[in-house]
């Protein structure tokens, strides 16, 4: 009997295999056993600007159209530059400080890198 390799999410031993994929019947989480061994992992996710350049943590970019804020009358405007971003997972996977507003989360696909 082979051993399979536990789910990375939730760390199950339940795992199965099914047309050459890993599936968790717990969390439902499939996955490619040779991406796993490749190194390829989520954790590994390259984020890229509207120009298909890579960001990384303390970049400096620049807004590329103007964004309104949401419950608020305040505008983030075309040009503004962002400085010492934080990249992080979700559908906003920018974290900044802008000054004049505040804290607050951006899609890459609206900003170039400097």
């Amino acid at each position: 009997m082979s051993t399979l390799p536990p789910c990375p999410q939730c760390t199950s031993a339940f795992t199965y295999e099914d047309r050459g994929l890993y599936v968790c019947p717990e969390c439902a989480h499939e996955w490619d056993p040779q991406a796993i061994s490749a190194g390829d992992t989520e954790d590994t996710k390259v984020y890229r600007d509207s120009a298909g350049n890579p960001l990384q943590d303390g970049d400096t970019v620049i807004v590329i159209k103007d964004l309104k804020l949401k419950g608020s009358s305040k505008v983030v405007k075309m040009g503004t530059k962002v400085k010492n971003i934080r990249l992080v997972g979700g559908d906003h996977d920018i974290d900044c400080k802008i000054d004049g507003i505040g804290p607050m989360s951006l899609k890459s696909e609206f900003v170039k890198k400097a």
